[in-house]
């Protein structure tokens, strides 16, 4: 978490909390018997992941738990001008895609945690640590803020619940008592969430969003056995909002990010308040109006 500094409460203080971002540039002096690393024509960076790696197969190049991007060039910054991209709602992607330098990385194999602290160091990198934005307070006030995001840390996640290098997980439902096994989300199976949500807006009015339920059925993987879609589509349909709201919670409690939170006192209300701060395209560029 966040904390607002007390001196001014939208500024967020340096800190000695573990940093998103890593340095390690890859310019180093070479050493005699070693394999050398390869030479760019760009700075580049080696950040840490929050899953540390232990999501994702052995032998997968981010099996390390670290991934090495590129300094943001005026290449990547036309990408972020590209309109096409930005009414796609898929300039972040393309700009993670074009960044990332560490062989073998498919986009689409990062967990969306580790997308989410990638997104954080290329900007950091490219714009510099200060980011200015606004939260909104339990009172329904816009507070503006400036975190530093070099300081932002990972969120702390159950890995005793983790086994290596497999992304599965077993979970019991309280009220039910169905066993349920399910995975932690990828970039890959959020941009087919979307794909899905975005074909199914036609319908709200008589289904809602859909946006729980649909998730859900990229997470989980079997029920009580079972693997048939259609079983799994129907038990989701019909999870009780008690076991729903467990099992969300469990997921929280495993799934690596970084932690958006930010904590501090509403200006017109005086009272503390907490609220994550967004991950958007003004995250790059500050007086973006959508």
């Amino acid at each position: 978490m966040n904390k607002l500094s007390e001196s001014n409460p939208m500024e967020t203080p340096q800190s000695d909390l573990p940093q998103v971002i890593q340095h390690g540039k890859n310019q180093t002096p070479p050493v005699e018997g070693q394999p050398q690393q390869p030479k760019y024509d760009f700075p580049t960076e080696i950040i840490e992941l929050p899953s540390r790696g232990l999501l994702y197969p052995e032998g997968h190049p981010l099996a390390a738990g670290k991934i090495e991007i590129k300094y943001m060039t005026a290449r990547e910054e036309d990408i972020l001008s590209t309109q096409s991209y930005i009414k796609q709602g898929v300039v972040l992607d393309k700009l993670c895609e074009a960044v990332i330098v560490t062989k073998g990385v498919k986009f689409d194999d990062l967990l969306v945690g580790d997308k989410n602290a990638l997104l954080l160091a290329a900007r950091a990198y490219g714009y510099g640590p200060e980011y200015e934005t606004k939260v909104t307070t339990s009172a329904g006030n816009e507070v503006p803020i400036t975190i530093d995001l070099s300081s932002v840390p990972h969120k702390v996640f159950d890995d005793t619940l983790i086994t290596p290098h497999v992304n599965e997980f077993e979970y019991t439902l309280p009220k039910a008592g169905n066993v349920i096994k399910f995975k932690i989300l990828t970039v890959g199976d959020q941009k087919r969430i979307d794909g899905d949500l975005k074909g199914l807006r036609k319908a709200q009015d008589i289904y809602g969003t859909q946006n729980l339920t649909t998730r859900f059925r990229y997470m989980i993987l079997s029920v009580d056995g079972s693997t048939d879609k259609s079983n799994i589509n129907k038990f989701i349909q019909n999870m009780l909002a008690v076991d729903s709201r467990a099992f969300r919670e469990y997921i929280n409690k495993i799934s690596p990010d970084v932690d958006l939170e930010v904590e501090g006192e509403d200006p017109e209300t005086g009272e503390p308040f907490r609220n994550n701060f967004e991950i958007g395209v003004d995250l790059f560029y500050p007086d973006f109006k959508g």
